[in-house]
């Protein structure tokens, strides 16, 4: 009750004009503080009541993670009030028009429904810029009358004391004798700070978590590996990059190649692109390639989908990436931009990673894990040991459909496009 007191004084404390009037005519502050709950003021002041957005089809709430403004402030049109964060995505809730925030329905880490009410918005409030400033009242100075004393002159001063006598210091108790301290035990072993902290874990990272480990409990993984020379793609793009650039307006990086590559790939064993209907328990073979890209981003690992890899070009592959990427860093990122996908390609390369085990992102049946490129001691068509560039593809796929002999099909495939980048150009 004392805290929605406070909130109630702090709302009333940033009235409109027309309000503060009768604060001003001797209503009392909790009079009218109070006022701003009950039906006959609500009907003089245009208050509206935000709602909890729809925020996707599957998604039922969201939590309250941030509050950029508190209740009696005031936000402009399109100014952000609350964040929520849901298991997929966050979502600022903006105000719909200028006025003074009067109450939020809720605190941070609260769980709140779609649909419910969220916060409630006074728009007939005066912008800050639009109200009078309150005149500053200079406090009354103190001036000494003629003829009367200061307070300084009021003060007697102290008399000076006299100095000590022989018969004085011969009284004085003479200074006690100094202790011999006792032996102290053997200090302890030095011990550093041993601190630690709690974080709740956010909506989306718990529900990464979950998928995670329901992709472990449910599918049968196998992981392949397959070792390729980057050299040659290496060399393209080096001879390339400039006139790409200058055509495209983008850079040539290496993801837009094994992009292609695997939707080759996916295309010549559509197996490793269809997967289990648990439900049914039939396959689905998809005719069409979506290849979902991990991307980092601050609030956890992101899989935006790029849609129809199959009629994508290098430029179309690498704008559509660096939009994405631009995206996930900002945190805007929607459900619409990481829904689907029928192949995933995980990017730990990037990070430094020289070997790793992906995990499968459902219902997908694979994902392709990229690695560090490292220079290596190898051996040529000549028997020669010679030191080339060379990266570790691994392939995680689900052994409940894709066999052994699919799945190193599929991937020594893709390693052979991107050791020799001219296949993929003919197609072979």
């Amino acid at each position: 009750m004392i805290a929605r007191s406070r909130l109630v004084l702090k709302s009333a404390s940033r009235l409109s004009t027309k309000q503060q009037s009768l604060l001003n005519h001797g209503r009392p502050l909790i009079a009218t503080a109070r006022s701003i709950a009950t039906p006959s003021f609500q009907l003089c002041m245009p208050i509206k009541t935000i709602d909890v957005p729809t925020m996707g089809d599957s998604i039922t709430e969201g939590t309250i993670v941030d509050m950029p403004v508190a209740p009696g402030d005031y936000v402009q049109s399109d100014d952000v009030v609350i964040v929520l964060e849901t298991d997929k995505v966050s979502v600022d809730v903006r105000a719909p028009e200028g006025g003074a925030l009067v109450e939020i329905f809720g605190e941070i880490d609260d769980v709140v429904e779609v649909g419910t009410n969220l916060f409630r918005l006074d728009t007939d409030a005066d912008a800050p810029e639009l109200q009078e400033a309150a005149p500053i009242k200079e406090e009354d100075t103190l001036t000494p009358m003629s003829g009367a004393e200061t307070p300084a002159q009021a003060t007697p001063s102290p008399a000076p004391k006299s100095p000590p006598t022989a018969a004085d210091a011969a009284t004085t108790a003479p200074p006690p004798s100094p202790k011999i301290a006792p032996p102290q035990p053997e200090s302890p072993a030095f011990m550093g700070q041993r601190t630690e902290r709690r974080t709740k874990m956010s909506r989306m990272r718990q529900r990464i978590a979950t998928r995670l480990k329901d992709a472990q409990n449910t599918a049968a993984m196998l992981t392949t590996f397959q070792e390729l020379d980057m050299g040659a793609l290496m060399e393209m793009r080096k001879k390339h990059q400039d006139a790409f650039t200058a055509k495209h307006g983008i850079k040539l990086g290496f993801m837009s190649a094994f992009v292609q590559a695997a939707t080759a790939a996916l295309q010549e064993v559509p197996v490793v692109n269809a997967y289990i209907d648990d439900e049914t328990q039939e396959i689905v073979y998809r005719e069409f390639v979506d290849i979902s890209v991990a991307v980092a981003s601050p609030n956890g690992l992101v899989v935006p989908v790029l849609r129809n890899t199959e009629n994508m070009s290098f430029a179309d592959v690498e704008h559509n990436i660096a939009m994405y990427a631009g995206k996930a860093k900002a945190g805007s990122l929607g459900l619409d931009d990481m829904a689907g996908g029928t192949f995933t390609i995980s990017n730990g390369g990037v990070f430094g990673s020289l070997l790793g085990t992906p995990i499968i992102n459902p219902p997908q049946s694979a994902v392709l894990g990229m690695h560090a490129t490292k220079m290596r001691a190898t051996v040529n068509e000549r028997g020669e040991v010679v030191a080339r560039p060379m990266m570790y593809l691994a392939l995680t796929y689900d052994h409940r459909l894709i066999d052994g002999r699919e799945g190193v099909t599929f991937l020594r495939s893709i390693a052979e496009k991107i050791s020799d980048p001219t296949k993929m150009l003919l197609e072979v």
